[in-house]
């Protein structure tokens, strides 16, 4: 897997005074924040409060009605899905997004398939850049397991799996490509303790192994204070705090948009 150690204190990811809509409603209003390459950034705020629609903007699933994001120094009004994968943003969804017939390698493997450059008929016919292509990708996804400890699940259906290893292996095919700016949405939503507790260990191991700079939404403030260094909190798609986890929890604006829930 690539790295992406790179001088501290530059910013990888702009928002500019991003706005989004559906229908007339309000979903993320006049939203600006900076997250600097290599940290661990936290989005929270209630239910509804816009942060879900916030990774689709990023990874380009939406087109925001004005405002735009600068990722990597390269400024975008909105950038394609595929573009922005092949750019180095990985993605994770709320509700596993997993072939659940095929093993834990295959699943790992398909996050690579935006990145392939054999055609279909050079796959169908096993010719020979495809061959090294299908031999570099597995290398690839076993080097993920190892690094995920799933070595030992590689062959097993995914559906089979218990629910934290599944999203371990969402995490893994997320990885696969080399991200450098990774986001993820509630990668901890259902969750024992014992799981988030495992679960934040491998984040902060690809956070700081890889280098890679992570986005993630999630509603544990126990998670996001011991995880994160820098809290950005939204309230019906405005910022009411952004700063670190003690300056957040001190905000009085973050108290009341939470209605006296952060502790």
């Amino acid at each position: 897997m690539s790295t992406h150690a790179s001088p501290p204190g530059e910013f990888i990811l702009e928002v500019h005074n991003i706005s989004l809509s559906f229908k007339g409603v309000n979903a993320i209003s006049d939203l600006s924040f900076h997250v600097r390459r290599g940290e661990i950034c936290a989005l929270i705020g209630p239910n509804g409060a816009g942060k879900s629609s916030l990774l689709n903007v990023l990874n380009g699933v939406y087109r925001p009605d004005s405002g735009e994001v600068v990722f990597e120094s390269e400024h975008f009004r909105r950038i394609h899905p595929l573009e922005a994968a092949r750019r180095g943003v990985g993605r994770t969804f709320q509700n596993n997004a997993l072939f659940k017939k095929m093993s834990v390698i295959d699943n790992v493997q398909t996050g690579l398939s935006r990145h392939m450059r054999s055609a279909f008929f050079e796959q169908a016919l096993g010719l020979p850049r495809a061959r090294r292509e299908a031999r570099a990708f597995r290398e690839q996804a076993e080097s993920v397991l190892e690094f995920l400890e799933l070595q030992a699940y590689r062959d097993v259906e995914v559906g089979s799996l218990a629910y934290g290893l599944q999203k371990r292996v969402e995490l893994g095919r997320a990885l696969i490509a080399g991200p450098g700016l990774l986001l993820l949405d509630e990668p901890m939503a259902g969750m024992n303790a014992d799981e988030k507790r495992e679960m934040s260990r491998f984040i902060t191991d690809v956070n700081r192994d890889l280098g890679t700079t992570v986005v993630l939404i999630e509603h544990d403030m126990g998670v996001v204070m011991g995880l994160s260094g820098h809290v950005v909190v939204l309230d019906y798609g405005r910022k009411v705090g952004d700063g670190t986890p003690a300056e957040v929890q001190a905000n009085p604006d973050v108290i009341a948009a939470y209605l006296g829930t952060v502790h």
